[in-house]
């Protein structure tokens, strides 16, 4: 309804248009085709397996009728016609001049995003054709368009409103959609995608929401990113090249590659996915920088004061360059984190780490406790080392939330004690005398060379595809 409801205003506002359109018929399928449907040669880049809505090497949107060669992405067969049809039009053509004024104040927004936006605003837009001849989807209200849908690049965008709507109609009393979706509503809407989503969420879905009325709001920070290829190439099912979601949590925790594909996002520029990079992040900065510290102080403190942490004196020298330093860090991690920075994110949260780490070997713990040795110096550093452990565990839970709840757990942290470390000095005095600590066990397990031949032969790697006839790694 809230499709039909945003159609009927554009056509009120005047920016639905009706055309009648030449599009691919199938013989051999017996039915018109969706523009994914089709592919083809984009007619921009050569790219020989372009889709008919859009080119996924060059990100052109595009028509199916614009594709060199097409055939049936269904049946394989170029036994296609062109037929007449009628369809409505979103009068893009007619709204540059109020998008272009838009798209000029978002000042916030990062370059690659604005820069695809105005590029198109430069070379002209296009109206763009909104219903197909298809029996699944949201029917069009209108006479003679009973046999119609509307396209998915038109309804999609509004399945973000209506979805609220649906969980705001489940308890109307206390709940309004508009709260959160109104032209002035009080939130900061934020989204997040791919290079190619961008055309569609900075051009069309706004330039829908503009010629309806402006009735809803529009997004304050568009984070947009680049490729993330594979050894320098495409993740390809069909040529059996890459990873991919639906088995990657077979071979490994959903922490290690929350952590691990943040630390390479190509948030700048195009990056690689390696499997050597993979390990590099996993074996470096989650299984030594983070959880070998874990386990050594938990050890360290079970061993020596029976896993309780001790009564301890005040801050030394080296305590308080600490809590500067993890001050500095902290800031540092928090604005990242707030700017969507997540690759510079993972780099300030293993700063984290490597200041405890440093810490204790500075402090070096273990030669204290012995006979003869500064017993009580031992105790301030192993409660220091396990309040920073707390602290990592709450910074590091939106890349590693299992791993941040095991600690948590283990240590015995109750809700009130999980507050963000805005206070680093605070932070650390949070888990006191007299508290048990129990160990969580190896948080992360190292990835070894031969495991990485091993996937590296199983996936593809630069030089190679896998050979697996008959069979697809969907992952």
């Amino acid at each position: 309804k809230l499709v039909q409801h945003i159609a009927e205003e554009l056509e009120k506002n005047g920016f639905i248009e009706e055309k009648v359109i030449k599009q691919f018929y199938s013989i051999d399928d017996q039915m018109f085709l969706a523009d994914r449907f089709i592919i083809g040669t984009c007619p921009h880049c050569g790219n020989t397996s372009a889709r008919g809505d859009q080119c996924e090497i060059c990100t052109q949107v595009l028509d199916p009728t614009d594709l060199i060669n097409p055939r049936s992405a269904i049946s394989g067969s170029s036994n296609l016609e062109l037929r007449e049809t009628k369809h409505l039009f979103l009068a893009q053509s007619k709204l540059a001049g109020e998008l272009e004024a838009w798209i000029n104040k978002q000042f916030e927004w990062p370059k690659l995003v604005k820069s695809i936006a105005l590029k198109w605003l430069k070379e002209g837009l296009q109206d763009r054709c909104i219903t197909r001849d298809l029996s699944w989807g949201v029917p069009v209200n209108k006479p003679g368009y009973e046999n119609k849908v509307f396209y998915v690049w038109f309804d999609a965008p509004i399945a973000y409103i209506s979805a609220t709507k649906d969980w705001a109609d489940e308890d109307p009393e206390h709940r309004d959609f508009m709260d959160w979706w109104g032209a002035k509503a009080d939130v900061r809407y934020t989204q997040f995608m791919g290079k190619d989503n961008i055309p569609f969420h900075t051009i069309s879905f706004p330039a829908t929401i503009i010629g309806a009325g402006n009735e809803f709001k529009q997004p304050d920070y568009i984070k947009g990113v680049n490729w993330l290829n594979y050894y320098g190439g495409k993740f390809s099912t069909s040529a059996h090249r890459g990873v991919f979601m639906n088995q990657a949590i077979e071979l490994f925790d959903a922490d290690y590659w929350r952590y691990a594909l943040m630390s390479m996002i190509p948030e700048k520029d195009d990056s690689n996915f390696t499997w050597e990079d993979f390990a590099k992040a996993v074996n470096g900065d989650l299984a030594d920088s983070y959880g070998n510290l874990v386990q050594r102080v938990c050890v360290m403190l079970k061993k020596n004061f029976e896993g309780v942490l001790p009564e301890v004196g005040a801050n030394g020298v080296i305590e308080e360059k600490l809590i500067a330093d993890l001050t500095e860090a902290v800031c540092d991690y928090d604005k990242n984190m707030k700017e969507l920075e997540f690759r510079k994110a993972t780099q300030s949260l293993h700063n984290v780490f490597m200041l405890a780490n440093a810490y204790i070997a500075e402090k070096e713990p273990w030669k204290k406790v012995k006979e003869g040795g500064d017993r009580a110096d031992a105790a301030l550093t192993l409660k220091t080392a396990v309040n920073i452990i707390l602290m990592c565990a709450v910074l590091s839970s939106p890349f590693i939330p299992a791993t941040s709840e095991k600690v948590l757990s283990s240590f015995g942290v109750k809700e009130n004690e999980r507050a963000w470390p805005v206070d680093v000095r605070a932070a650390l005095d949070v888990l006191g005398a007299g508290r048990a600590i129990e160990a969580p066990g190896i948080l992360f397990a190292k990835i070894m060379p031969e495991r990485i031949e091993e996937l590296k032969a199983q996936f593809g790697d630069e030089t190679n595809a896998v050979k697996q006839k008959g069979k697809e790694l969907h992952i």
